[in-house]
């Protein structure tokens, strides 16, 4: 339930993206995951996101339960809606205006790093 509550708190579930830009790295999961997700999210430093933090039931330390839970979701809402950016949760917490809710916490993740997952689920969020 935490999702719903995050989505009221933020307004509308849709976020504007950037038609075109350059993204940090190809676009792949696994390039998602190792270069942003798991050390941003799920490290030890961060821990949010790390097997002790697990913030909305979400871990991003091993890449398969990493996918799941983003295509499934922890709650059973997909956290990512393949094909969907501007309407997958994912993007509306990376791109939150609002530090309350912005992910990352307190420091936000690059342009081409957004871009790099905008394009990895608008081309059909792929494993």
């Amino acid at each position: 339930m935490i999702w719903f509550a995050v989505l009221a708190a933020c307004g509308s579930p849709c976020v504007d993206t950037v038609a075109s830009c350059e993204p940090l790295y190809e676009p792949t999961f696994d390039n998602v995951f190792d270069n942003t997700l798991r050390p941003t999210c799920g490290s030890e430093g961060t821990a949010c996101h790390g097997a002790e933090g697990a913030q909305g039931g979400v871990v991003f330390e091993e890449i398969e339960a990493s996918y799941a839970v983003l295509t499934e979701g922890s709650e059973g809402e997909p956290i990512v809606l393949p094909s969907d950016a501007s309407c997958s949760l994912l993007m509306q917490l990376i791109s939150s205006p609002d530090e309350t809710f912005a992910m990352p916490p307190g420091d936000p993740l690059s342009d081409e790093e957004r871009c790099a997952i905008q394009m990895w689920i608008d081309q059909g969020a792929s494993r």
